[in-house]
């Protein structure tokens, strides 16, 4: 329970202790002001007097025994009876006794068993208040009565509208309150659910940069590592000083082109070729570079309007491209290769065709422990920022690789 929750019952709990007292001391007051007009002989003061004293003796006692805090019981029900009782005999010598008449309105709930009894009480209530309403309960006179009796009717009406109304919103009061309580059971729930999603997250992460820099390490030192080998061994296979100073040059280039490129996966950086250049002049460099490296023949396309893509999307098409080029190095036996990049209206591609001897996809095998990240490197990078990559080929007619990634904008 809530502190404004306990201090509402507190209220509560003291409302119905003291308004018996309070609505006699009204009544008193208005029957004593009024008493030359409505009671004119002695008898009647004194049986009023009489009346009220026995009134403050039952409250009294009852404020003693503390009964309210106990809810219905037969003890509540006599004093609920003989309280009534006093309230009518009142309301019979002063209409403006009424006022302690009508404390059975507010307390019947806390007095009396039963919904059945508690409206029976309820009805009892509005007889001494019909009375008081007619001036006194009519005797031997029919119009009078006709009048008590629509006036105990109407009071009977408006209580059963204001009792229904008034469960009505306990009833909602009730259903609020049970909506509260479910809501934070949710509320406990999702945030042991955002912890765990939380974690699993940050597992998640952990695992998905343990994967790039694995694709990055391939994609960068792995293939400078080859380029730097074939070089080499081209400086071994040959007697001509000039030649072997260039392969020695381009093994030299490629060694410090990997260390950057090493040092800027590990910062998770864009690719050293974007540093400086848009994706299209970065593109068009790396077919260069691959082609004078390689000996083939290689041209880059550029279609539609080129425009400033997201970082995370130029390194992902140029990482796609150098990956496919190292595979057409070492697996098509190609002589030549042609790189297009389309900007369209809503995504960008890229297509790397050979004319090698291809490959019949159903037979690649899966990434094994020595393997390359390859084909499953380039859809996963492609996956990675929800686009697709797709793989044509078939023996003797070389291989066509094609990326689709959606086109978003550097902010």
């Amino acid at each position: 329970m809530t502190t404004a929750d306990a201090d509402l019952e507190r209220r509560q709990k003291a409302f119905r202790r003291w308004q018996p007292y309070g609505l006699l001391l009204v009544g008193t007051v208005l029957s004593a002001a009024t008493a030359g007009l409505v009671m004119p002989t002695a008898e009647r003061r004194i049986t009023a007097a009489a009346l009220v004293a026995a009134a403050l003796v039952l409250q009294v006692w009852w404020s003693w025994t503390d009964r309210t805090s106990r809810g219905p019981s037969r003890i509540s029900v006599a004093y609920f009876a003989v309280r009534w009782a006093i309230g009518l005999a009142l309301t019979l010598a002063n209409p403006f006794f009424a006022f302690y008449a009508v404390a059975g309105y507010f307390d019947a709930e806390e007095l009396i068993p039963g919904k059945r009894w508690r409206r029976f009480a309820w009805f009892a209530c509005s007889i001494p208040v019909a009375g008081a309403q007619t001036s006194g309960i009519p005797v031997g006179d029919t119009m009078r009565w006709v009048v008590f009796g629509c006036l105990l009717l109407a009071n009977n009406v408006i209580l059963t509208l204001v009792t229904h109304f008034s469960e009505q919103e306990e009833e909602r009061s009730r259903a609020r309150a049970t909506t509260i309580i479910e809501l934070e059971q949710a509320r406990d729930e999702n945030a042991a659910l955002h912890a765990q999603l939380l974690v699993q997250a940050r597992e998640a992460g952990i695992a998905d940069e343990r994967r790039r820099l694995a694709a990055e390490i391939h994609d960068t030192i792995a293939q400078g590592l080859t380029g730097i080998i074939a070089q080499l061994q081209a400086v071994t296979s040959t007697s001509d000083p000039a030649t072997a100073e260039q392969h020695v040059s381009r093994a030299t280039d490629l060694a410090r082109h990997s260390l950057s490129e090493a040092r800027r996966s590990v910062h998770n950086l864009a690719p050293i070729g974007l540093s400086n250049d848009g994706l299209p002049e970065a593109l068009q460099k790396t077919v260069d570079q691959w082609a004078e490296r390689t000996g083939v023949r290689a041209e880059f396309t550029l279609t539609g309007t080129a425009q400033h893509l997201h970082g995370e999307v130029s390194a992902t098409i140029l990482r796609i491209t150098q990956e496919a080029l190292a595979n057409v190095a070492k697996h098509a036996s190609a002589t030549r290769v042609g790189v297009t990049l389309s900007f369209m209206d809503s995504e960008v591609t890229l297509d790397i065709r050979d004319d090698g001897k291809g490959f019949d996809p159903l037979t690649v095998p899966q990434r094994t422990g020595t393997g390359g990240f390859g084909l499953d490197g380039m859809r996963a990078r492609a996956e990675r920022i929800a686009g697709s990559l797709t793989v044509e080929a078939e023996p003797g007619s070389g291989t066509a690789v094609s990326a689709r990634v959606p086109l978003v904008l550097h902010e």
